[in-house]
């Protein structure tokens, strides 16, 4: 295998690796193929289907594997399949088998861990413990003159409009991780259209679109929340959409991924303060 036997990644394969993907031992928020696709110029994304996996590969911030999808236990493993000596975003099952296997190193990547949520705790906010989230829906909910619609491709024009308006109040330019992720909502958003399996939410106040969020199903109990945004005029908007949107379109869903923080502390604090019940533990592998 060699870098050269990658390629970009496409909708033409879409199904192929949603099958490998369901075929793996543990699905991150990373592995969705929304993401794949939203991400994919922002990390410089390639993939290669050989040996029964999907093996991807990143060439920004720097150089790396991610671990391969698909049923990876039951492949005949080797050092010499791995083009890069470092993968990144593995499973705690998959980073065990490469220890076991390959006598790989692995070290706990706490900044990709993703957070896992009680779709139920997240409609009722009940108890002590989403008092302060409570108390801002209702002000939301109070102040407002509110409507929650499901977002279907006849929204997409506002969604992008919003968040257009969105990046000017957080002057996005001047950070490059939020330029970084409008390119990828953008994408996202643009092709709503091609991408089988989007849902998502809107909020709007006096008929205006003030929030919204872009999800997908990653298995048959957990949906994972890719995009969220907000008008920030509008107090309590964020725990408006987030609840709102559960309550509406996640029929059947137990738990919500609301993927990593990627170590950054003010990000890390607002996403305990939704108390998850669980973290999809995620591993640096060098072999």
């Amino acid at each position: 295998m060699a870098t050269e036997d990658f390629s970009p990644i496409c909708l033409d394969r879409r199904e192929e690796y949603a099958a490998l993907l369901a075929a793996s031992p543990a699905r991150s928020s990373d592995y969705s193929f929304i993401n794949l696709w939203g991400w994919a110029e922002v990390y410089g994304l390639s993939w290669m289907f050989r040996d029964g996996l999907c093996w991807i590969r990143q060439e920004r911030p720097e150089p790396a594997l991610w671990a391969p999808v698909g049923p990876v236990g039951s492949v005949a493993l080797t050092p010499e399949m791995f083009p890069e000596r470092r993968i990144i975003r593995a499973s705690e099952a998959v980073a065990a088998l490469f220890a076991e296997k390959l006598g790989a190193e692995t070290r706990e990547a706490r900044e990709h861990w993703d957070y896992l949520y009680s779709v139920e705790e997240l409609v009722n906010l009940s108890g002590n413990r989403f008092h302060k989230k409570k108390n801002l829906l209702n002000q939301f909910r109070k102040l407002y003159d509110w409507e929650y619609r499901s977002l279907t491709p006849d929204c997409i024009e506002e969604a992008l409009e919003l968040q257009e308006s969105w990046c000017m109040w957080r002057d996005c330019e001047s950070e490059a991780t939020l330029v970084q992720e409008n390119e990828a909502i953008v994408r996202v958003l643009t092709d709503w259209d091609r991408l089988p399996g989007l849902m998502g939410g809107s909020l709007r106040v006096d008929g205006r679109m003030v929030a919204y969020t872009v999800a997908d199903a990653l298995d048959e109990s957990t949906l994972v929340i890719h995009f969220e945004k907000g008008h920030p005029d509008y107090k309590g908007v964020y725990q408006a959409i987030n609840q709102a949107f559960l309550d509406h379109d996640a029929d059947g869903f137990t738990l919500v991924n609301r993927e990593q923080d990627l170590g950054d502390e003010g990000l890390r604090k607002a996403k305990l303060s939704y108390n998850p019940v669980d973290f999809f533990k995620k591993f640096e592998v060098t072999i």
